[in-house]
């Protein structure tokens, strides 16, 4: 019996106007599900096992030698990235349809560093508060173990879209 590959991740940018259509947590869930395109700063991280309820989003990724820094550890920039995009789907996930959110500030404390073989690591965020104008979350990363290896707070604007996308956009 022929061994399966994982089916090809579609990475791209979701058009203003499909976005508006859905409720957040529809949105997240289509992403997650491959029925919309990954973000393409996912390719660096390459998310697997993602789920989201209203306002918890999870997902696992493995840091690798290729996320390395000068002094031979994992980059502080790939924590950046698996923190700020949980906090922020979290966010997404408990909006309704027609509102959309961007990241106003971020804090991240690192707690203990990754390697190569560090293995699989679990980011959850968590909404904190989500009102009409601005969205508070937070967010950790975690070894299999269950340790803390980073985590962050977030402060988001919470905005209405554009029903539509403008033409040549």
């Amino acid at each position: 019996m022929p061994a399966q590959s994982a089916p090809a991740i579609e990475y791209g940018v979701t058009p203003t106007d499909v976005m508006a259509s859905m409720a957040g947590l529809d949105f997240v869930r289509a992403i997650f599900e491959g029925k919309l395109p990954a973000p393409p700063i996912m390719q660096t991280v390459e998310p697997f096992d993602s789920t989201a309820e209203p306002g918890i989003v999870v997902f696992h990724s493995i840091p690798g030698f290729r996320h390395y820094n000068p002094i031979g550890s994992v980059h502080g920039g790939y924590a950046a990235i698996l923190l700020d995009s949980a906090m922020g789907l979290a966010v997404h996930s408990a909006l309704p349809a027609g509102t959309g959110y961007t990241t106003l500030e971020f804090k991240i404390s690192f707690i203990k560093g990754m390697t190569e073989n560090t293995g699989p690591v679990r980011s959850e965020g968590r909404t904190l508060s989500v009102g009409r104008r601005a969205a508070t979350a937070e967010a950790r990363i975690t070894d299999a173990k269950g340790r803390l290896l980073a985590h962050a707070t977030t402060t988001c604007l919470v905005f209405e879209l554009p029903a539509t996308s403008p033409v040549g956009s």
